[in-house]
């Protein structure tokens, strides 16, 4: 019965345990300070707030104005909001100072530099509205590359390896940090007037394939989960439920959607024929079981670019037989090559004209009156010759064209034939 007991105790206390855990919330402010050039003291400065991952509020030094990102900002008090822009504001100022001190540190490097700063923390909501802090970040980064960062565990500062150790040395003989509590401050603030939908929405997840734009022969498989929220999501593409490692993948990183989700996807290079199964497997806090998506090898634009080559190789033989069929008309046309057909006919016209020129020549000195006799009592042969002559001469011509417009045709069913599978 005690251990019953003492069991019964574990189970309530975890359920209670469970039951004060509440939402995640974060809140981070992103500062840019971009100068011209190393003899600028005034620079342009602007920021963004984050609440939740969520633009709530943007800052320009440009017009010295705030601009709200959500309606509900509008229902703070005025103290409130004019406090927040003032804030900015001081931030605005205290990164100029950095810059200028930067600028000294690297002894006026010509040309512009850009300082950003990313400030914020972490923190989970309990019974009876108690906040508990969970994570504060404050870094600093100097045209793209790491800064100096502050330990919250330490309470010190730490530069990049890269950097100079005096602003390190600097920084941490002076006060104490107080960025966190200030900003635990302000999401306590931010929340009490936040109506944002910040319900858990699960990912829809697709798995594609595409040929590989750098690699012949190969595939580029693609897992894509998109629409969830919040942000934090783990992707992992399986080979017979295997789980690939990670420096064979290529990340997209996690990227906000137009409507407040995020979206991440995944990628690995696969043979074209490969046999081999593959599915994508997609865990998030809004689902209780992961999303599995198996791939059902299809190729997104395989049959394409097959298609395109065998449209591609019936164009080019089209091509060559009008090219061909050009040289042979040429040929034809200058009497180089000759047509069966046309030269009989051509033999048969030129035998009629020599025997009609051999009736009116008086042969061997024949007086001209005999052969006239002579052909009346023929009975027409000049007619029936030049009858002859020009029936063999028009029924081997239209014999010509018959054939030629039966040797077009069957090029021209060819050509006809293949221009679907151009399509």
């Amino acid at each position: 019965m005690t251990v019953v007991a003492a069991t019964l105790c574990v189970v309530l206390l975890l359920v209670l345990f469970v039951s004060t855990l509440g939402d995640k919330h974060s809140l981070y402010y992103l500062y840019t300070h971009q100068s011209r050039n190393s003899s600028d003291r005034v620079s342009e400065f602007s920021a963004v707030t984050l609440l939740d991952d969520r633009q709530i509020d943007s800052y320009s030094s440009t017009d010295g104005v705030r601009t709200p990102k959500q309606d509900w900002m509008n229902e703070m008090k005025e103290r409130e909001w004019k406090s927040g822009t003032e804030k900015l504001k001081y931030d605005g100022e205290l990164l100029n100072q950095v810059d200028i001190h930067m600028k000294t540190l690297r002894h006026n490097k010509p040309d512009g530099h850009t300082l950003q700063w990313r400030v914020g923390c972490e923190g989970e909501n309990h019974s009876g509205g108690l906040l508990l802090v969970l994570n504060c970040i404050n870094e600093y980064g100097y045209d793209g590359q790491n800064l100096i960062s502050y330990n919250w565990t330490w309470r010190k500062w730490s530069s990049s390896v890269s950097q100079p150790k005096a602003l390190e040395e600097e920084w941490n003989a002076g006060h104490v940090d107080q960025r966190c509590e200030d900003c635990v401050h302000w999401l306590r603030t931010y929340l009490k007037f936040s109506t944002t939908d910040t319900k858990l929405t699960p990912p829809d997840v697709h798995v594609f394939a595409k040929k590989s734009t750098t690699n012949s022969g190969m595939l580029t498989l693609t897992c894509l989960a998109t629409g969830f929220y919040p942000k934090d999501v783990e992707i992992k593409l399986r080979k017979f439920t295997t789980s690939l490692p990670e420096h064979l993948l290529t990340s997209s990183g996690v990227r906000p959607n137009d409507d407040g989700t995020y979206q991440l996807r995944k990628s690995v290079e696969i043979q074209e024929d490969e046999a081999a199964e593959y599915d994508c497997s997609v865990t998030h806090s809004s689902i209780e079981e992961p999303i599995i998506k198996q791939w059902d090898k299809r190729c997104f634009d395989c049959e394409s670019s097959g298609s395109g080559m065998v449209g591609g190789v019936i164009c080019g033989v089209v091509v060559l037989l009008l090219i061909l069929g050009g040289i042979i008309f040429t040929l034809i046309k200058k009497g180089i090559v000759g047509i069966p057909g046309a030269a009989g006919s051509a033999g048969a016209a030129g035998a009629a004209t020599t025997a009609a020129t051999a009736l009116q020549a008086p042969p061997n000195g024949v007086p001209e009156e005999l052969l006239t006799a002579d052909r009346k009592a023929g009975g027409g042969s000049d007619a029936g010759s030049d009858s002859g002559q020009g029936t063999g001469s028009t029924n081997s011509s239209n014999g010509n064209i018959g054939n030629g417009s039966s040797g077009n045709g069957h090029t021209y069913a060819n050509g006809t034939n293949g221009a679907p599978a151009t399509t």
